[in-house]
């Protein structure tokens, strides 16, 4: 039997009898920032084209209590990685007619889960901190998923969250006079390990 069969059945057999012992305490997840970017979709000159962009760099947690039905999500993002895929205009995003990167380095979602369904939360009731302004911003959570990382051997859960924002309503209005549209498709797509 070879040392990874055995780290493997030695695991398993140690989640099986703790698991009755640890249920029911809320457990935190760390962001593991490798597949957590999140994501948004906004408006070119008044229904032109969609333009699409990413967070390449995040961190953050998720506390999770399923016997109660609660938890919490902190994500940070750091906006000097924002990425259109797009050189030119990356640097024009991260200057002070849009996400003034210097003055506001940071982005951050934080919120609550609710409305669980069979073990799992459908919404989060959160606020968006974006450009030095907070914002009520809630989310619908399409998938969300627990499992055994079969490469890390410890618990992981991911989620899909979606919402909309007004980016006029945290101060960053760049060419909304040329009929360019405010609305913007907020994606927060994430992954996180058990600490």
């Amino acid at each position: 039997m070879s040392s990874r069969f055995k780290h493997v059945v030695l695991l398993f057999v140690s989640m099986v009898i703790f698991a009755p012992l640890s249920f029911g305490k809320p457990v935190t997840y760390i962001i593991d920032p490798s597949h957590t970017f999140p994501a948004f979709e906004a408006d070119h000159m008044g229904g032109l084209s969609i333009w699409r962009g990413k967070v390449n760099s995040t961190s953050g947690e998720i506390v999770l209590d399923k016997r109660n039905k609660s938890g919490t999500v902190n994500v940070v993002m750091e906006m000097s990685s924002i990425d259109f895929g797009h050189d030119e205009m990356n640097k024009h995003a991260k200057g002070d007619d849009m996400f003034d990167i210097e003055k506001y380095p940071q982005a951050m979602y934080e919120g609550v889960l609710i409305n669980f369904q069979d073990g799992a939360p459908t919404k989060i009731e959160g606020e968006l901190t974006l450009h030095g302004i907070t914002k009520k911003v809630d989310l619908e959570i399409k998938a969300f998923k627990c499992r055994l990382h079969p490469f890390k051997l410890k618990q992981v859960c991911g989620a899909d969250a979606r919402g909309n924002i007004m980016r006029d309503d945290f101060g960053i209005s760049y060419a909304k006079m040329l009929g360019f549209k405010m609305d913007v498709a907020l994606r927060i797509s994430v992954e996180a390990i058990k600490k």
